[in-house]
């Protein structure tokens, strides 16, 4: 674990607005992966978030987000990022970037297949 850095979380007050943003070590080539987004709130698993499929043209969202929160790839700088608004106290968690572990996946299979994570970014929606 840890190849992939997260940045951008931080305390945001309800309805507010955040973009997490995860970048890829030049050995993981991000243009040929599918990647998500992950959360886990203390005393809680793991759960998912979101995805996007390897070639950018399907995404997946957990219900919790869907409509609130949009992942996008960027091939060039090698990141993806998750851009949160109205935000809501449940949605305080330590947000984790993932690479599926096999190339060319869509937006469901790095659901179950995880290849390598990053170290996760703190969320706190308060007011």
């Amino acid at each position: 674990q840890g190849r992939l850095v997260e940045s951008g979380g931080g305390l945001v007050q309800p309805g507010g607005s955040l973009r997490l943003s995860c970048a890829a070590p030049t050995t993981i080539t991000i243009s040929s992966y599918a990647m998500g987004w992950f959360r886990q709130a203390p005393g809680k698993e793991r759960e998912f978030v979101g995805s996007i499929s390897w070639n950018r043209v399907n995404t997946c969202y957990a219900d919790a987000v869907e409509g609130r929160f949009t992942i996008s790839k960027d091939n060039d700088k090698n990141t993806v990022d998750l851009q949160m608004t109205s935000l809501k106290p449940e949605d305080t968690a330590a947000y984790y970037c993932a690479v599926d572990a096999q190339k060319y996946g869509n937006c469901r299979s790095i659901q179950s297949r995880v290849g390598d994570w990053g170290q996760g970014t703190q969320v706190t929606v308060s007011s």
